[in-house]
């Protein structure tokens, strides 16, 4: 079993370091104010992912995934479904980018781990895949709500796009009360 180098360790985390600095292109695009960066929306969903209560999924399995699904997006940046990029193209550049991270990282135990996480997210058939992907829309609905709140504005198309989606009865019950709090903000 390969081990990552010193040096191809600090290469990948200078790779990571990038979503730190991108900003989600659907919040810069809304006019949203100093927005959330990719590293910001994959942290919250690791947390969101410990807070899981459900002993028919593997959490830590989740928690991982959480962490990973939008790693390639520091080498293909953050590809959004208004971009004109196909779904089928949008996988390939960032299966690509996922192949450049394994390579960075020597092709080692945990770089194979990150790629095979990634690519349960991206194919969806696992429990925890279809989790994190509700994860993923719920993290974003809560930041939508926040950003209404803190720069007074609406963001509609961010919750219209997920209505009815969420799988998980937890994640439903977290949605439930977002919406709920949403409503209270308006009246």
């Amino acid at each position: 079993m390969s081990q990552s180098t010193a040096s191809s360790v600090v290469d990948f985390l200078s790779i990571v370091e990038r979503l730190k600095r991108t900003k989600h292109t659907g919040w810069v695009n809304s006019g949203i104010s100093g927005p959330e960066s990719i590293a910001d929306h994959m942290y919250r969903m690791g947390i969101m992912a410990m807070l899981i209560d459900d002993s028919s999924l593997d959490r830590t399995r989740c928690i991982k995934m959480a962490i990973v699904h939008d790693l390639a997006e520091a080498l293909v940046g953050d590809i959004t479904p208004f971009d004109g990029v196909s779904k089928a193209d949008k996988f390939k550049l960032e299966k690509q980018g996922m192949h450049d991270i394994v390579t960075t990282l020597g092709n080692s135990h945990a770089a194979r781990e990150i790629e095979e996480l990634w690519l349960e997210y991206e194919e969806d058939q696992t429990n925890e895949a279809h989790l994190v992907h509700d994860l993923d829309k719920c993290e974003m609905i809560q930041q939508a709500m926040e950003y209404e709140v803190s720069d007074s504005i609406k963001l509609d198309s961010f919750f219209n796009t997920t209505k009815g989606i969420f799988r998980h009865p937890q994640v439903q019950a977290w949605v439930e009360e977002i919406y709920r709090r949403r409503r209270a903000a308006t009246d």
